[in-house]
């Protein structure tokens, strides 16, 4: 009887099955190599093989996985923050971008742009001809287009150390040539059917451009600069040196840990008033916050079985990931926020996780080491976002 009624409740649930397969071709969201590797080559294949044993079984399966897909907090923060439209797909401008990674919410009181044709193109003449520098995005403004995909590549980009450019770069160059073209570009991004405005900087208007490996750590180290600087003024109110203070709520702007009271009733407490941070400072500490991972294993190798540590070994293992020291007035600061009992040393691990929560922005997601790990959330998203196009037209199969 038990196997009848285990029978039962797989036709009942191939009864209930949503249909939700016709649109494979419809979503503009995902690229046709990367489709067809994930979807192809990994759901249809394995309901071809199983159901020569029994497809209703697998059927039922493989809905009870992918029945209920939700939107990444990526997707989201990108639809929230794109302003443009360009054949039915949503797209951000390069303003949008930096409003994206400095604020949380965006009061938009205006609908989103259609865009035409002949603005696009007059976007990518512009973006063809702009000149490198770390005030590109903001030169550029609302007069360029960057899709999805490139939302998550450049978000990558903010967080890399400068020792991960040259393999960014090498995971672009497909064929190991020393220089990307823009066929190698659009097989990794995926972004075919719309010239866009990284393609257009990168390699020209017409793709005619290669792009050099010098050119394109230029680019990295540009965009890092031109969010830290975005950001400094930001929090200091547009003055010349942050406040310690500024600083420390710049620390603690996307964390969410359960000590965060503990952490502004120390800052409230133990931070004088009128002492500030410099730019450089402040850069720095950026720099030191895109070694995360080195940081972690160096205190590994410092510290006895994860035991609080103090300024000393602190300021040691900074050196030793980054090659450069933090200054005085920032370790100070540092110390008293997160020092949670006084007696001057803090918790690396507590300490990690409000950096790493700080380096995402808010974007809380499964931690991936390395660029590898980059290229698999670019077609887990990419993934998510066919699933997401389905669900919204689903059609028989």
């Amino acid at each position: 009887m038990a196997s009848w009624g285990r029978v039962y409740n797989i036709l009942r649930n191939f009864a209930r099955t949503p249909r939700v397969l016709t649109a494979l071709g419809q979503s503009r969201t995902v690229g046709t190599g990367v489709f067809a590797s994930l979807v192809g080559g990994g759901v249809i294949y394995q309901h071809y093989e199983a159901s020569r044993m029994f497809p209703v079984v697998v059927y039922a399966e493989e809905t009870q996985e992918t029945a209920v897909p939700v939107r990444s907090a990526r997707r989201i923060r990108f639809n929230q923050f794109a302003s443009l439209i360009y054949e039915q797909e949503v797209y951000m401008t390069p303003r949008d971008f930096l409003f994206s990674v400095m604020l949380e919410n965006v009061d938009r009181k205006l609908r989103k742009k259609e865009l035409k044709k002949e603005v696009l193109d007059k976007m990518l003449t512009t973006a063809s001809r702009a000149q490198a520098d770390n005030n590109l995005f903001r030169n550029v403004g609302d007069n360029g287009l960057i899709s999805y995909t490139e939302y998550l590549f450049l978000l990558t980009i903010l967080t890399k150390p400068g020792t991960g450019f040259h393999i960014a770069f090498k995971m672009l160059d497909v064929d190991g040539n020393e220089q990307v073209d823009k066929k190698e570009f659009l097989k990794v991004t995926g972004v075919e059917d719309v010239n866009t405005t990284l393609q257009a900087f990168f390699f020209g208007r017409h793709g005619e451009n290669k792009l050099q490996y010098k050119e394109f750590q230029r680019f990295m180290e540009d965009l890092q600069a031109e969010v830290q600087e975005m950001e400094f003024l930001q929090f200091s109110k547009g003055m010349d040196t942050m406040r310690r203070e500024d600083f420390a709520e710049w620390l603690l702007h996307y964390t969410n840990e359960e000590d965060n009271d503990a952490y502004w009733e120390n800052m409230r407490k133990r931070i004088p008033a009128g002492e500030s941070i410099t730019f450089a400072e402040f850069k720095a500490f950026c720099l030191f916050t895109n070694n995360l991972e080195d940081f972690a294993f160096t205190m590994k190798l410092i510290s006895e079985a994860n035991r609080p540590i103090g300024k000393a070994q602190f300021k040691r293992a900074v050196r030793i990931a980054t090659g450069h020291d933090l200054s005085e007035n920032v370790l100070d600061t540092v110390f008293k926020i997160f020092d949670l009992d006084g007696d001057n040393c803090l918790s690396h691990k507590e300490f990690l996780g409000v950096m790493h929560d700080r380096m995402l922005r808010g974007l809380k997601v499964q931690h991936r080491l390395g660029l590898s790990g980059y290229w698999k959330c670019v077609k887990q998203e990419t993934l998510k976002g066919a699933q997401e196009a389905l669900r919204e037209s689903g059609s028989p199969f």
